[in-house]
């Protein structure tokens, strides 16, 4: 498997993860889910905290890995689209909403208590059940209003989106891009001087 860092898993909410799996580096837009394997790491990563993934679910991904990959892509794609224009001030559509429960309504839930938390468990096939999990992170994000805070970092030529609750947070990150304009400006400074 690979490192977390090949993800910038910047949000701790599933479905704005998914969307950052598209990013700039080197000033040229990267796709970190263009294979199957891809989608497999990506799986394993944001999984390792998850009550209910285990090895038998995995192993049902991996047998049907291709129709996985293409859920997860259409789903990203109509979650970028939303959340870019949420994020620029429009307001959420009904549409959007429609479409995320109509994912949830091919792999409804049922629910166990772990860890004194109630815990949605998806049952169906097993790109139905992810698809589900991520659109119900979507609308759970809808329901608690914290789209509202979304926001896009400041580096122009960084495509990452994140929730702002506080109202201060300019970049996607500081280790990604908050410290490189740091050090930009930093030189800039230098060779001012």
């Amino acid at each position: 498997m690979t490192e977390t860092n090949k993800f910038p898993l910047i949000s701790g909410q599933l479905s704005l993860d998914l969307v950052n799996t598209e990013l700039v580096r080197r000033g040229q837009r990267q796709d970190l889910l263009l294979s199957e394997g891809d989608v497999l790491d990506w799986l394993y990563v944001i999984n390792k905290e998850s009550f209910f993934w285990d090895d038998k679910l995995y192993s049902k991904v991996k047998e049907r890995i291709r129709q996985v990959l293409l859920c997860v892509l259409e789903i990203r794609a109509v979650l970028r689209d939303s959340f870019e224009s949420i994020a620029d001030g429009e307001t959420i559509q009904d549409d959007f909403i429609n479409f995320l429960e109509k994912k949830i309504d091919k792999a409804p839930f049922t629910y166990k208590l772990i860890n004194q938390k109630l815990t949605p468990i998806p049952f169906g096939e097993v790109e139905d059940v992810l698809l589900s999990l991520i659109a119900f992170d979507a609308l759970t994000l809808i329901g608690e209003n914290k789209l509202a805070f979304l926001k896009r970092c400041s580096n122009p030529d960084c495509v990452l989106l994140f929730i702002d609750e506080s109202g201060r947070r300019k970049w996607c990150s500081m280790k990604i891009c908050g410290n490189r304009k740091k050090v930009a400006r930093f030189q800039q400074s230098k060779s001012d001087e």
